[in-house]
Formats: C-alpha cells, structure tokens, sequence
C-alpha cells in the first residue's frame, strides 16, 4: 500500500535504515512509537497542517530508531531521528546531497542543548511558517533543558511583526535604529499573551543594519533563514554580516540556509547567472552558512521537489525538536 508520497522510490531505503536499528519495517517502526504513546504524525500535523504524507512517515521511523536506540536524552533522540528523516531522501537528489535529514536532526540537537543560549528565525519577511516553528520549539525545548532556550523571530517590516505577534500570542518588540551610532534601542514591548507563547520575542526591522543589530542584541548562536520573500535584500545579507561580526569577536555563531536547490526564487534567467547555477538564493546560503538545506522554509512542495519531504524547514525544525522531547520522556 502507497503510504506516502513517491513511496515506491523510498521505501527500499528507509527499510534498509530500519533493519540497521532492528526494525523490520515501517509498520513495526508505528507499532513502537504506539507502545510508548507517541504519535509522530498527529505531531507534525499539529505543527504545520499543510505537511504532506511522507513528512509525518519520517518522524514515525525517526522516533522509532530513537526509542529501539533507547535515546532516553531528548538531543540524542533529536539526532537518531535525523537518520529516519536521511532516509526518505530520494536517491540523487539535491537532499540527499546535502544530507538534510542528518543535518536537521543535529540542528533539532544543538537547541536541546544548553550550550545554545538563543535561536533566530531570519526571515525577509514576518512569516506564518517561522511562528509554526517557534510555537513547536517553545512548546517542547525547555521541557529538555535546563536553562530556558531565547527564540526570536527577525525580519522586515515593523508591522508585519506585529501583525504575526498578535496572532500568534507572542511578544512584539519594536525597535529603533540609530544610523549614526550603529546601535538599536528597544521602544516598547507588546506580549500578546500571557502562557508559553509570549516567550517568543517577535522584531520587525526597517534594513540589513537593524537586523544585523537585533542578531547583536540578542546574541543569537544558531539561527535558519528563510529563504522566500526578500532574500537578497535582508536574510542572506544579515546572515552574513552578523557571522563576520562574530567572527571578529570570537564569538561562536551557527548559521543554517534553508533553501536553495534548483530554481528557487532567484532562478538563473532572472539574475543572468548562466544555466549552470542553482540560483542567486542558493549561492547566498553557501557564502554563510554552515548547514544548508533544501527547499522552501515554508513550502511543503519545493522542499519534497528537492527531493527530502513535503514540509517546510521552519516548522521542521519544531517538529524534531517536538518529537525528540516526546520520545526522550517517553523513555524515561
């Protein structure tokens, strides 16, 4: 039975990884997150609904191989279950390549971990898929951690993060940036909750300099850029800028792309990069990135076009840390 998308072209695969952790097959990998009372799909659903089958299959055998694997350490869970997620890359593809799967489930790993003090969503614009993964990561991580774990979203537009703010309970922080100074000053703080939600600080900035300002503010370690709406003109560019800041530093800073692939945004015939080149978004990520993924941060469909599953990157990163944290107390 097709129990997800290009079943036929994964599943040979993820059988193989499977059996390497001494489970049979993907039946068996459900019968053992049903033994420990862990729904992987009602989870991934719960954190984007727009996920496609085979999303909610691969942390179905990721949580699996981390409960036979006895991850009872939420960060070790986190990276057993990129291994399922590696398995559902198809053969060849760009995912594959990239190794999305693994690096995802060590991504998932470094916020479970205290050594990570602050994660930023960098976007070019507020987005819904960017709050998709906040509310996934809030809801699970500190549940894991010792030291509660600052997530922020960081992206253009004053109004647009407080518009995504109010509709998703977090706390919008309007900022002012001084173009003589160089420094940025918060004005005023709006929590549009009052649970877990509001944890999330929420900033809209006006250019690169107040966005790269807000990173220093907050001291971000790891953040993933979206990788859709304005990439030139603020994500890539911040990202960037702030790595080389930390650079100087010493400070430590871990930088995820979330997209590129073939044609994403920027394609070649739009930029006059020769047919060659996987697209100006693409070659953006590779210049400060130290993990880069593939496809859409927020588009299911671009990221199962790039050959790993139907879900977009933000609310992935939720979604291991979510399922990890389940099967760690599982566990226990």
């Amino acid at each position: 039975m097709t129990l997800f998308e290009n079943y036929e072209r994964r599943i040979d695969k993820i059988n193989t990884v499977l059996m390497e952790s001494g489970i049979s097959n993907i039946d068996s990998a459900k019968s053992i997150c049903d033994s420990k009372k862990i729904d992987p799909y009602a989870i991934v659903r719960g954190i984007q609904p727009i996920a496609f089958e085979d999303a909610c299959w691969a942390y179905v055998v990721g949580a699996a191989i981390a409960i036979k694997k006895n991850c009872k350490v939420a960060a070790e869970a986190a990276e057993a279950i990129g291994t399922g997620l590696q398995s559902f890359c198809i053969h060849g593809s760009v995912a594959e390549d990239r190794k999305v799967g693994i690096g995802h489930g060590n991504l998932g790993a470094m916020l479970l971990r205290d050594e990570t003090k602050c994660f930023a969503f960098l976007a070019g614009h507020e987005s819904f898929a960017a709050a998709e993964g906040a509310i996934g990561i809030v809801k699970n991580v500190n549940k894991a951690r010792k030291e509660p774990l600052r997530v922020i979203l960081n992206g253009l537009g004053k109004d647009a993060a407080q518009i995504i703010s109010r509709i998703n309970g977090f706390t919008y922080v309007q900022t002012q940036f001084d173009y003589v100074t160089g420094e940025v000053a918060i004005v005023r703080e709006i929590a549009y909750s009052t649970g877990e939600r509001t944890a999330v600080r929420c900033y809209g900035a006006d250019e690169v300099r107040e966005g790269v300002a807000i990173m220093n503010l907050e001291g971000v370690d790891v953040s993933i850029t979206g990788n859709s709406t304005n990439p030139t003109r603020f994500q890539h560019p911040v990202a960037g800028t702030y790595k080389k800041e930390c650079i100087e530093l010493g400070k430590k800073y871990f930088s995820v792309a979330s997209g590129g692939g073939t044609g994403r945004t920027l394609h070649p015939d739009n930029v006059a990069a020769g047919p060659a080149s996987f697209g100006m978004t693409d070659t953006m990520g590779r210049m400060h990135s130290d993990a880069q993924f593939a496809g859409s941060s927020s588009v299911p469909a671009h990221v199962e076009m790039m050959g790993f599953i139907g879900m977009g990157n933000n609310p992935m990163v939720g979604a291991t840390v979510a399922v990890a944290v389940a099967v760690a107390e599982s566990l226990k």
